[in-house]
């Protein structure tokens, strides 16, 4: 007999570390891990913010805790993964989610810019993920890795939205992932990729405010994503639901990338 399905989706007693956590999608998925039974620590750069997630959590029932610290430096990433588990014990779910993103033609985009994304949306990733594995995942041979792709890292954009950096960041998020997954699996940890399309966010209220009709109408679900709908893949990667499952890119998008043209 299997186990019963809500046993398998039950992470009572886990803890989750989610970067980027004090809002949009970061947020929506640290909900989804705490509302099944997980700790969460949260972790991004600004403090107030973070309070102010960690509140909206502890109202929802989940214990929350936070520490501020910037992704995109290795000395921050490795004080947030040694207090985490100073606080909190061993970590058992990753979500690499910290990310930003930036608009310039490719032909003039900034270096300094494109610097900026690949530290944040490309080295922080590596960094968490070693700091974790090594002081928790790899000893107890177990561990969950949730990276946060888009599916801007699967295929290029529209002609008016430059994005050549984000992109790029995203299309290596997506083989970082499918990497650490074939390396790391002989250590028992499992790594995937949710691969979203356009949510409303702070990162995408510029582009939704030209744009988001089109978009939604475009979409063959007539949508952009909402509060809710990155919960359930979330919870199967971290999930004993999603024990067999590793290196693979889950998209959310409507349905967005299954159109041509």
């Amino acid at each position: 007999m299997g186990t019963p399905i809500q046993q398998l989706f039950d992470l009572s007693g886990r803890t989750a570390l989610v970067t980027g956590g004090s809002r949009g999608l970061g947020l929506q998925i640290a909900e989804a891990l705490g509302e099944a039974g997980a700790k969460v620590m949260l972790t991004s750069r600004k403090a107030a913010d973070l309070e102010e997630a960690a509140a909206h959590l502890s109202a929802r029932g989940i214990d929350a805790r936070w520490i501020a610290a910037d992704a995109a430096s290795p000395d921050d990433v490795q004080r947030v993964c040694t207090e985490t588990l100073e606080r909190l014990g061993p970590v058992d779910i990753l979500v690499n989610n910290a990310g930003a993103a930036w608009a310039a033609p490719a032909e003039d985009h900034p270096l300094a810019a494109w610097d900026k994304l690949m530290n944040l949306n490309v080295r922080s990733l590596f960094v968490f993920s070693q700091a974790i594995a090594k002081l928790s995942m790899i000893p107890r041979r177990q561990g969950r890795i949730i990276n946060l792709a888009s599916i801007a890292g699967i295929a290029g954009n529209p002609p008016d939205m430059k994005t050549i950096a984000y992109n790029t960041s995203k299309g290596a998020v997506v083989n970082f992932t499918r990497a650490l997954a074939a390396e790391w699996g002989a250590h028992g940890i499992n790594v995937n990729a949710i691969a979203p399309g356009f949510f409303p966010s702070k990162m995408t209220e510029f582009t939704l405010a030209q744009h988001g009709t089109e978009m939604a109408e475009r979409t063959p679900l007539q949508r952009l994503g909402d509060d809710d709908d990155l919960k359930g893949a979330a919870l199967l990667f971290a999930s004993d639901a999603g024990k067999h499952i590793t290196g693979q890119i889950l998209v959310v998008d409507g349905g967005v990338s299954c159109v041509i043209g």
